[in-house]
């Protein structure tokens, strides 16, 4: 009995139709793509920088260059922090951290790939008035997650995007 589990088992898996999630792809004639920032050491714009060159998308030889380059444009990034739960004496004790973003994907010709359009992520995080380094700690965590969280984000709506018709 307890040898027919085991293959049971991976027949449920395999039956399922579980898969894992394929690489981002981009169209070849999207060509190199230049990411843009408002913020030129934005950490965003920098994972986006790399997650595509990982994903295969070539970096535009001169990063000054406009001709003939895509652009993966990050409009604006947003944080924002605010309680949600206050204690007996009226201190915050827990907050809402939010993160949006704002971006665009244009081919070297100017037109949409991926038309302007924001995303907004946002955590709860419990922050004791009387913990102040824990609480900075937490943070600075949950701004790391979300940071990646908006990298993936990101692209998973630019490959989307691509495997339209």
């Amino acid at each position: 009995m307890k040898k027919l589990i085991i293959p049971v088992l991976a027949l449920l898996l395999a039956g399922c139709g579980f898969h894992l999630r394929n690489a981002l792809t981009l169209p070849a004639d999207i060509g190199p793509v230049l990411v843009v920032s408002p913020d030129p050491y934005s950490p965003l714009a920098e994972s986006l920088a790399q997650a595509l060159t990982r994903a295969g998308v070539v970096a535009p030889a001169d990063p000054t260059a406009t001709e003939g380059v895509a652009t993966l444009e990050i409009i604006s990034e947003r944080w924002g922090d605010s309680p949600i739960a206050l204690d007996n004496l009226g201190r915050a004790q827990e907050f809402s951290l939010r993160y949006a973003t704002e971006f665009a994907l244009r081919d070297a010709s100017g037109q949409d790939v991926v038309p302007q359009q924001i995303i907004e992520l946002s955590r709860d995080y419990v922050a004791p008035a009387t913990d102040a380094i824990g609480k900075a700690s937490e943070r600075e965590l949950l701004s790391k997650e979300l940071r990646r969280e908006m990298n993936a984000a990101i692209l998973r709506r630019i490959g989307a995007a691509s495997r339209r018709p």
